[in-house]
């Protein structure tokens, strides 16, 4: 996405390389085909599928560092080296459904940066003409279109290729992602059955809490309407694997761009689960640090709400975590053959119909899911799985029961 000033990179314009440095391969970075030390610029990245983390961080100083490197000093002198020119293109269309939020805004900045958006359409009930004056000063090739209130909605969401929900109302402190339920349940609701008359093949990412129960929501108004896809509707979980590798990150004092924690079951309290175990790189747990680890992971979102004293919840690393998926399936969309992220979407892994895990990524959605990330669980890992299944069993079905009950009444 963005460059440091340190590189020659600037988005909207062309990227000057050495045609010398190193072979393109199959990682789309910014729309060109780099090599496999640097399968994604952004950071906004998916593991690759040997679980190793790719470059990361906005810009940072170690992405910074492999892209220079990728494009320098493989040639004996100047005269040897020559210049060559790509355009990056923008091809895709992105909506976000509910852009003036604490999620939406810097979601939406984040979407605003990936030269992979052509057209970025923001919609909500109010306040969105000023987010999307705003971000349309920026200089990304992304055009900015705002839309408010329920008469705009359908045609915010013509023509598009990935839609983001992070709708909804925040938790606060003493709430339980349970208790969002009855408000966002409907948010949900509303805005999905408009992507079924709208752009019913378009990725739909669910951000909106809860997503253990949102995600059956939208999947039962998609069936009802006739275009539910099971590959093209995801839970974005990133944020808990976003917090994983960093909390790993910082206990182990590992490089962040090394390392790579698959999560898996549902996006609530126990139904969390980081499988330390298969950590990448390998690395040693003592049983106290794994049950530490765990308790914090699943537990991160309730640390934010309390620093924050009332005034919000996690939006900002949500915001993060979202465009990195929202990068991803641009990625897959665009033909990269190599994106994975883990999400919550329907499931055979385990007797439940939904489930968290890792997710192959292609041009039609989910391609694969990888079941080797439930084979092989330590003690603590199996139990904590069996542990979790009651009360996203529960979930699920409080999703379902509410969609059903909903088209019953209409």
């Amino acid at each position: 996405m963005a460059a440091t000033s340190a590189t020659t990179f600037s988005i909207g314009s062309t990227l000057s390389y050495d045609s010398k440095a190193s072979p393109l391969s199959q990682s789309k970075v910014l729309g060109v085909r780099y090599n496999n030390r640097l399968k994604s610029f952004s950071g906004l990245k998916a593991a690759a599928s040997t679980g190793c983390d790719l470059d990361s961080s906005f810009s940072g100083k170690n992405s910074s560092a492999a892209l220079r490197a990728s494009f320098a000093g493989k040639s004996q002198s100047p005269s040897q080296r020559a210049s060559v020119n790509l355009q990056i293109q923008a091809s895709f269309k992105v909506a976000v459904l509910g852009a003036a939020g604490g999620i939406g805004q810097p979601l939406s900045l984040l979407i605003k940066m990936s030269p992979l958006v052509s057209s970025l359409h923001l919609y909500d009930i109010a306040n969105v003409k000023g987010v999307a004056a705003d971000l349309s000063h920026c200089n990304t090739p992304s055009q900015v279109l705002d839309f408010t209130g329920q008469s705009e909605l359908g045609n915010a969401l013509k023509g598009v290729d990935v839609v983001v929900i992070p709708a909804g109302v925040p938790r606060k402190p003493g709430m339980t992602r349970d208790d969002l339920f009855n408000i966002n349940a409907s948010i949900v609701k509303n805005l999905v059955e408009a992507v079924a008359d709208n752009c019913p093949d378009a990725f739909i990412h669910i951000i909106s809490n809860p997503v253990n129960s949102t995600v059956p929501i939208a999947a039962e108004v998609l069936r009802q309407k006739g275009v539910y896809d099971p590959k093209k509707l995801f839970g974005v979980t990133t944020l808990d694997v976003v917090r994983a590798n960093t909390f790993v990150a910082q206990k182990k004092n590992l490089r962040l761009i090394d390392v790579d924690v698959p999560v898996i079951g549902g996006h609530a309290g126990i139904t969390i689960l980081p499988l330390l175990s298969k950590s990448k790189p390998s690395v040693s747990f003592s049983d106290e640090e794994v049950q530490e680890l765990t308790v914090r992971i699943q537990n991160a979102g309730t640390e934010v709400v309390e620093a924050k004293a009332g005034a919000g919840s996690a939006t900002l690393s949500m915001a993060y975590a979202a465009a990195r998926f929202v990068e991803s399936s641009l990625r897959a969309l665009d033909g990269d053959t190599d994106v994975y992220e883990c999400a919550f979407v329907q499931s055979e892994l385990t007797e439940l119909p939904y489930f968290a895990s890792r997710i192959k990524l292609g041009k039609k959605g989910v391609e694969a899911v990888i079941q080797s990330d439930l084979q092989g669980l330590t003690e603590y890992e199996q139990k904590a799985l069996e542990a979790l299944k009651p009360e996203l069993k529960a979930s699920i079905e409080k999703g379902v029961a509410f969609a059903q009950k909903q088209s019953v009444a209409a």
